[in-house]
């Protein structure tokens, strides 16, 4: 009898720890405003990855972004080429494709994954809200 309880012991903390040991793998996802996003990039070293079109990109873009298109067939290639340890932010035109991209993000082991609410458009009218409130 008392075989039997410790082995049901021993498995239950087999499990808890497996349980622990994977929730702290897991990824670290939030989705954040312009002006959180602004504090992010001047408090933290990450990495801000534009995934639009390289067409959309070349319109316009975030200073510092780096274009990672979402819709390339090199998509899973391109971003095993950045830090996983690192955080990074994502943002798109309005949200759609960035949200996609945490996911593959998260299954490719990156640890802390920003994502811009509301893409670049909400990022631009955010910018320009500041400037018509300086002049």
């Amino acid at each position: 009898m008392k075989k039997i309880v410790f082995s049901i012991l021993g498995i239950a903390m087999l499990v808890v720890t497996s349980c622990i040991n994977e929730k702290s793998l897991a990824s670290e996802v939030k989705l954040v405003t312009p002006e959180e996003m602004e504090s992010i990039l001047e408090l933290e070293d990450v990495q801000l990855v534009d995934v639009r079109t390289p067409d959309e990109y070349a319109q316009d873009h975030i200073e510092s972004a780096q274009n990672i298109d979402f819709s390339s067939p090199t998509f899973d290639d391109d971003i095993a080429k950045l830090d996983k340890s690192k955080p990074v932010v994502l943002y798109c035109k309005a949200g759609g494709r960035s949200a996609k991209c945490v996911k593959k993000m998260e299954q490719a082991g990156f640890q802390k994954i920003y994502d811009l609410k509301g893409g670049i458009s909400t990022w631009k009218h955010y910018n320009s809200s500041k400037q018509e409130k300086k002049s």
